[in-house]
């Protein structure tokens, strides 16, 4: 066997073994099917379903070197491991990966067959066969891997520190977490996860989607990079498509908890948007999945309430800071945890803000204003307004919504940069409050534009490539892959 000295020999290495295992599966499974007979206790003893496992070593004769990137380090001497998914589908960004640490690092790579077996769910999906969706799950999982959930965490993303002698793991998630996501993110957006983007722009209103589609088709038919349009329920958009709003708004996106479009480019690094809908629940659910795919950032574009006096209806707010009243991450990242803003999402925010707003300086002040955004869990904290208030003047906050918070700090828990950018939609402390009219009147003014800002942004921080990894997203004791 040739030495594993290329990111593309590994990679390879990789493929041959899962889709080694991917096939032994699928096979017992229709053997299973057609005769009944259940795969024998020496196949699942020699491990045939089980997933590849990535291994690193590194026993350097020193210390290792001062490398200040974000990514693609050794902390310290040891065995590195994880168990790979897919990784063929993963390739570019095993390649990132991989590519510094042979450059830089006196290391040993090994492709070996793990213990950790591939759940039958993962490969081959209810009713892909006939008779499988027949079959009572329990009798299923008396035969062949499941998922279970003992073995699928965030341990590693929340710091939960291995021993000091200990293999040490090569990345925040392995392969059984990875899948799982995979298989969530098809489920609650409607779309495959091969279709997502690296660039995400996450909204809590429908209408956002409407004017990203108008878009996005203009796009995809006017010569751009982007070359299709994905829509929940296996809608592609292309240049030749006729009739595609009428199409996609035919499509079944209402089937979806949160569907999801993708304006998709042959590199995977086009803009996908979601629609989270609304409340912190839902924003670190996505999340929690997207973040396997190991995106380049999310951006939220939402509405909020404005809390200043000076503040009018359509105006922006830049999220700075956070005053994490949402609750939902505080088992895994406690409220008193700093959330810093990433300042290349910022500075491309504003920048984006000038040139969409055709606004600069002190006129662009008036509208546009940075601070904290306060995320609640209690979309009427209106009705208890005295203890609210006081929160509000403690913390300086400007702003109020119920998602922002939560996907800015599960950005910082899992390594991936964020940014928010809010337009005003009402003024509950000074009288404006949000009613029917005054909403639609607002939303007619302002959507396209706040659109066109957030896209405009992951635009230029997409021209800017692995400039946006950010150090300070990382702890002093991290995995070598981003």
């Amino acid at each position: 066997m040739s030495k594993l000295d290329t990111p593309k020999k590994i990679i390879d290495a990789l493929c041959i073994e899962y889709e080694a295992s991917v096939s032994a599966l699928t096979s017992a499974l229709e053997t299973y099917l057609k005769d009944g007979i259940p795969p024998s206790d020496d196949v699942r003893n020699a491990r045939a379903f089980c997933y590849p496992e990535l291994v690193i070593r590194y026993n350097p004769d020193g210390p290792p070197p001062p490398i200040s990137r974000a990514f693609g380090k050794m902390s310290e001497p040891g065995e590195y491991a994880s168990t790979i998914t897919q990784p063929d589908f993963f390739r570019r960004y095993l390649e990132e990966q991989l590519e510094p640490l042979l450059q830089d690092y006196d290391i040993e790579v090994e492709v070996r067959r793990s213990d950790s077996e591939i759940p039958y769910a993962y490969v081959w999906e209810q009713g892909q066969a006939d008779g499988l969706d027949e079959i009572n799950p329990a009798e299923l999982a008396k035969w062949f891997p499941s998922p279970r959930l003992q073995d699928i965490g965030d341990e590693i993303a929340d710091g939960e520190l291995f021993e000091p002698y200990d293999n040490r793991p090569l990345a925040l998630f392995d392969g059984v977490r990875t899948d799982y996501s995979l298989k969530r993110l098809q489920h609650y957006t409607g779309t495959p996860a091969k279709n997502f983007q690296r660039y995400l722009l996450f909204t809590n209103y429908h209408r956002y989607v409407d004017a990203f589609c108008d878009w996005g088709v203009e796009q995809v038919r006017n010569d751009s990079r982007y070359q299709s349009l994905s829509v929940p329920g296996g809608l592609i958009v292309d240049a030749d498509t006729t009739d595609a709003r009428a199409k996609i708004d035919a499509a079944p996106w209402r089937r979806s908890q949160m569907p999801a479009y993708h304006l998709m480019t042959p590199e995977g690094d086009g803009i996908t948007l979601v629609n989270i809908g609304v409340g912190p629940s839902n924003a670190k659910n996505i999340t929690d999945h997207l973040a396997v795919l190991r995106p380049e950032v999310w951006i939220m574009v939402g509405h909020c309430g404005g809390l200043r006096h000076s503040q009018a209806i359509g105006d922006y707010v830049l999220g700075h800071a956070y005053l994490r009243d949402d609750h939902v991450l505080d088992s895994v990242l406690p409220p008193d945890i700093p959330v810093p803003p990433i300042a290349e999402v910022q500075v491309a925010l504003q920048q984006a803000a000038e040139e969409v707003t055709g606004e600069s300086g002190e006129q662009l002040k008036k509208r546009l204003r940075t601070g904290t955004v306060a995320t609640l869990d209690d979309r009427n904290w209106e009705l208890r307004f005295t203890a609210s208030a006081r929160r509000f003047n403690q913390s300086r906050a400007i702003a109020i919504d119920m998602e922002s918070a939560t996907i800015a700090a599960n950005g910082f828990r899992l390594r991936v940069p964020y940014g928010v950018l809010l337009c005003v939609s009402d003024k509950p402390l000074h009288g404006e409050i949000k009613l029917p009219g005054a909403a639609n009147k607002f939303y007619e003014k302002s959507i396209s534009q706040h659109l066109q800002i957030g896209v405009a942004t992951l635009e230029k921080l997409a021209s800017e490539g692995a400039a946006l990894h950010s150090r300070k997203l990382r702890a002093f004791d991290e995995p070598p892959f981003r």
